[in-house]
């Protein structure tokens, strides 16, 4: 039995506390470089903790989904101060989910261990001296019947014209290589590559001057 899926308007608008599982359940379902995380990781549930939902709660001016009228199906999170928010990451996100993604025990083994040790090291994430240029940064996930409907291009739009009312300078993301049809996108939404400071080839790193 093929589902069956709104194909009627949708709605960009702000967050709204209600939209938080949809808001994990699309983070999860996008994950695995676009592609759903379960059955994959151990705990698919720890992506949302690390990149979809602490932005929703600390943030939420800076969080937009697109509704199909039924539930949200994507959404774009970010902040304006990436310095500020991984330091409030820490203060005010991190007690409340640490019990339940505890801190490997050593060094991390393997991509499961890898991302509690990212949960529990958000700040690493950082970049000093992207952040003093671009200091904005975002995530954009959307769920594949809500792909190949200019609703990206909606969202990111709405998230850059909120930033640039608030004077935010400039806007980043870093990417998974592997996830190719996410770097053409940001290409086509006028972001240019940054050579990562360190020179790894882990990341790629977008940027746009706003």
């Amino acid at each position: 039995m093929t589902a069956m899926h709104n194909t009627g308007p949708v709605a960009v608008r702000g967050y709204r506390p209600s939209d938080r599982a949809a808001l994990e359940d699309i983070c999860i379902r996008t994950a695995h470089a676009g592609e759903d995380a379960t059955g994959h990781f151990a705990e698919p549930e720890i992506f949302p903790a690390i990149f979809a939902t602490p932005y929703a709660e600390l943030e939420p001016e800076s969080a937009f989904v697109a509704d199909d009228g039924e539930r949200p199906i994507g959404y774009i999170v970010g902040t304006a101060d990436s310095t500020r928010f991984f330091r409030e990451f820490r203060e005010r996100w991190l007690p409340g989910v640490a019990a339940r993604f505890p801190a490997p025990a050593g060094p991390p083994a393997g991509r499961d261990e890898g991302l509690r040790h990212l949960l529990h090291h958000a700040e690493a994430m950082l970049v000093p001296s992207i952040a003093a240029e671009y200091p904005a940064h975002l995530h954009i996930d959307l769920l594949p019947e809500g792909q190949h409907r200019g609703l990206g291009s909606r969202l990111m739009t709405t998230f850059v014209d909120a930033l640039r009312e608030r004077g935010v300078p400039g806007l980043h993301l870093g990417m998974n290589p592997a996830n190719t049809r996410a770097g053409a996108f940001y290409r086509r939404m006028g972001f240019h590559e940054i050579p990562p400071p360190d020179g790894s080839s882990e990341t790629v790193f977008f940027g746009l001057r706003l």
